[in-house]
């Protein structure tokens, strides 16, 4: 019988918080920077849910929101390029000069522009723009060839082609990038608040504990943010699953594809 897949991840888990709870009691244990897993959920429960969840809903919402813009000016640039062939030059050096400018570099110019929290949307649509993009338009291209030249001979056009054949065949390759995407974009929020300029959100309560030297909670949000970015993938790879079955190699699909 074979064993599920998530009995291998709870295995490393566990081998994880194992390895994490040794090098605490051993090699770090004189220099305190490295609290046993034992310390770091004793602080959980005197900090409280609240806040964690306090500080984490106001970096998800910056995420989330950064997610969405910076997801759909990626989609929306996929399809002008494949409407209009001649703009795959600008959109590949767009594309190239968002992923290689430094996010620490372009964060404080936007904080200056904009000031409030518009770095933490900023950022973390920015660090997922390269991401889809690269993913919408490998999906996108590579939509089959035979169907594109049916619609064609049927007289439709390249919007034709675009909703009919290129866009089932871009959402694998589609949700892969998505997936990817979602732990980008809260890493990119939180780097927005780590510049400054406001008052609450999980990197403002990291520098706040690490000027303190809280190590148990700095530890802690650290991990808060590990979780929230691994539900994240999780769910966009489940919402994938289930919007397109075909790819995603189950039996069920398998057999029916046998059977076609």
């Amino acid at each position: 019988m074979k064993p599920p897949k998530w009995l291998g991840g709870l295995i490393g888990v566990v081998l994880i918080i194992a390895a994490w709870a040794v090098l605490a009691v051993t090699l770090f244990r004189g220099s305190g920077a490295v609290p046993t897993p034992l310390a770091v959920l004793r602080q959980f429960t005197v900090d409280g849910f609240g806040f964690y969840w306090r500080n984490m809903s106001i970096t998800l919402n910056g995420a989330l929101l950064g997610f969405a813009w910076g997801n759909g000016l990626a989609l929306a640039t996929a399809f002008l390029v494949l409407l209009v062939p001649k703009l795959d030059g600008v959109a590949n050096q767009l594309a190239v000069i968002s992923y290689c400018i430094p996010l620490t570099a372009i964060g404080p110019v936007i904080l200056v522009v904009l000031g409030g929290r518009a770095p933490t949307v900023f950022l973390a649509g920015m660090s997922v723009f390269f991401t889809t993009l690269v993913g919408a338009l490998l999906g996108l291209r590579a939509a089959d060839k035979t169907s594109l030249d049916l619609i064609r001979a049927y007289g439709g056009g390249r919007l034709k082609q675009m909703t009919k054949v290129r866009v089932i065949a871009a959402l694998p390759s589609l949700f892969a990038a998505l997936r990817i995407a979602a732990p980008s974009a809260l890493l990119g929020a939180i780097l927005g608040e780590y510049l400054g300029g406001i008052d609450n959100g999980i990197g403002v309560a990291l520098t706040a504990s690490q000027q303190a030297y809280q190590v148990p909670r700095t530890w802690g949000l650290a991990l808060a943010c590990g979780v929230a970015a691994g539900i994240g993938y999780l769910g966009i790879g489940l919402l994938g699953r289930l919007v397109t079955p075909w790819s995603s190699g189950s039996s069920k699909t398998r057999a029916d594809g046998g059977r076609a």
